[in-house]
């Protein structure tokens, strides 16, 4: 799988939180993770201040937790854990796929493959199940319902419809 990797694995860019108006940058490559940063400052203390950048081996950066938590600051801890996972080796392309290319690979599964994926992934859950039963309700509202069973389980539903009723 690390093979459909091209040579730019992942990259993010951001603004640090206030008071800082620095602008940074992470990308991580197949071999190494590059953080980069740009002082962004009116004071005539900074003026002469260049760009800044910590070049590291994926093996020195999960040793660098000085350097993790620059990143969470920065990019937040969700996109620390992702460059974690990458320099371990672990990919996700489920989670980093655009919603309708998930939404177009979803649509050759069935019923029960669809309910069990909304099970183990929280992005499909938050994401794409309400784009899904959207979809699906405009389409066959049998279906909707039967994917609402198989996802929520009929107690849930029954506990929601007599609530309502």
């Amino acid at each position: 799988m690390a093979s459909l990797l091209g040579e730019e694995v992942f990259e993010t860019r951001r603004q640090a939180p206030a008071p800082s108006k620095d602008f940074c940058q992470l990308l991580v490559t197949r071999r190494e993770v590059i953080f980069r940063w740009w002082k962004i400052s009116l004071r005539n203390t900074f003026r002469e201040s260049r760009p800044g950048e910590i070049k590291e081996s994926w093996e020195d950066f999960l040793d660098d937790s000085s350097l993790h938590i620059q990143i969470a600051i920065v990019f937040g801890a969700k996109v620390l854990e992702h460059v974690l996972n990458l320099c371990q080796g672990n990919y996700d392309f489920l989670e980093r796929l655009p919603v309708p290319l998930l939404l177009y690979i979803i649509s050759f599964l069935e019923l029960e493959d669809i309910a069990r994926l909304s099970q183990v992934s929280r992005r499909f859950e938050m994401a794409v199940w309400p784009k899904l039963c959207g979809r699906l309700l405009t389409i066959q509202e049998d279906m909707a319902v039967l994917l609402l069973f198989l996802w929520c389980g009929y107690e849930d539903i029954i506990d929601a419809l007599t609530r309502y009723l």
